[in-house]
């Protein structure tokens, strides 16, 4: 009698192990479903322009699209690591313009400066900034939003101060400065190339490295994080350095192609940068996020700032419409973030019922 009850035990146990296999297929699925939604809706957003107008997907085109959404998918990842610690940075906007008018300031005067230099000079401002914000939201135990968001009026006016309120023009810059954004390698832009390093290098970093799987830890659950023997205080302060270190290079990069540096320069840049992020399907309340998706969200980004133009769509409808994709966007997280809560119950309850 007693080994008839193991043997149905067992059975039970092989026929809850396969529910929670064919569980665990479906929420990867499901997971997964957001970035291949992006690509969907991506896709159909491009044969509808080109249905409009015929010009968008010629290569010229593409690659002016893909050129131009480089920096704010370079400030994407950065802000993503930030994101999914539960946190924000509002500052990034501000540093990107103090950043760039430093080392357009510096390269007006002396134009023989290499364009490394100018570019470390950029980065190391940048790195400062984000540094200063990290210490504000992981030692000062400052709200991130209220520390970004002072920062924030800090760097602009720093920006302004040190620019005397004028603005660094192209006959100002030397063109080995300039040549840094419209000079290619192996006939890929220097803007691309620079952003291809940066999405392989993080991705390696959040999935092989022990630092970047703590980034995910600390956002997901703090308190366990502490029970491990996770400093989360210095993680924090290393995602926000690593924030103002992107947004140091971005401001390098804009600066130098634009050929022009001035006090509100990317004002307000930092909601489009954000928004990449959701839309890729970071989680805004932390612990999720993916590369991959915050190339997508800048992409599509980028693509409805260039088709909206060319199918002479009014500046005041392209705002409307970049805001409700944001807002679709921010709806299928919500649903993401709660049906993979279900399943994670849904798969406790089928373990606990088998024991």
């Amino acid at each position: 009698m007693l080994r008839r009850e193991v043997v149905i035990l067992k059975e039970r146990k092989m026929i809850m192990l396969k529910k929670i296999s064919k569980d665990d297929h479906r929420k990867y699925n499901f997971y997964n479903f957001k970035e291949l939604g992006l690509v969907i809706f991506l896709v159909l957003l491009c044969i509808i322009f080109q249905l409009i107008n015929p010009r968008f997907l010629t290569v010229e085109n593409i690659k002016d699209l893909i050129t131009n959404t480089a920096i704010l998918s370079i400030l994407a990842v950065g802000m993503m690591l930030v994101l999914v610690t539960r946190g924000i940075d509002l500052s990034i906007g501000a540093t990107l313009a103090l950043s760039g008018m430093t080392s357009a300031l510096t390269v007006s005067k002396y134009q023989s400066l290499s364009p490394i230099v100018a570019i470390l000079i950029g980065v190391m401002i940048g790195m400062v900034c984000g540094f200063i914000v990290g210490l504000l939201v992981a030692k000062a135990k400052i709200l991130p939003i209220i520390a970004s968001l002072g920062m924030m009026n800090v760097y602009r006016g720093l920006t302004y101060i040190i620019s005397g309120g004028s603005w660094v023009s192209a006959d100002q810059m030397p063109s080995s400065f300039k040549s840094i954004a419209t000079s290619s390698i192996l006939g890929i832009n220097n803007l691309i190339f620079i952003a291809i390093i940066i999405y392989l290098f993080f991705y390696y970093f959040i999935n092989y490295t022990r630092t970047g799987r703590q980034i995910y830890a600390v956002g997901s659950n703090p308190d366990s994080a502490i029970i491990t023997g996770i400093k989360i205080d210095n993680v924090l302060l290393m995602v926000y350095t690593i924030m103002g270190l992107l947004a140091g290079l971005g401001g390098v990069l804009w600066v130098s192609k634009f050929a022009s540096a001035q006090g509100d320069t990317a004002t307000g840049y930092e909601l489009t940068v954000i928004a990449s992020c959701v839309l890729g399907g970071v989680s805004i309340a932390g612990g999720s996020g993916k590369i991959i998706g915050v190339i997508l969200g800048s992409l599509l980004i980028g693509t409805l700032n260039n088709a909206l133009p060319l199918i002479k769509v009014s500046s005041f409808w392209e705002q409307a419409i970049q805001g409700f994709v944001i807002l679709i966007g921010i709806l299928i997280n919500v649903f993401v973030t709660r049906r993979a809560r279900y399943n994670n119950l849904k798969r406790r309850a089928l373990i606990n019922g088998g024991e």
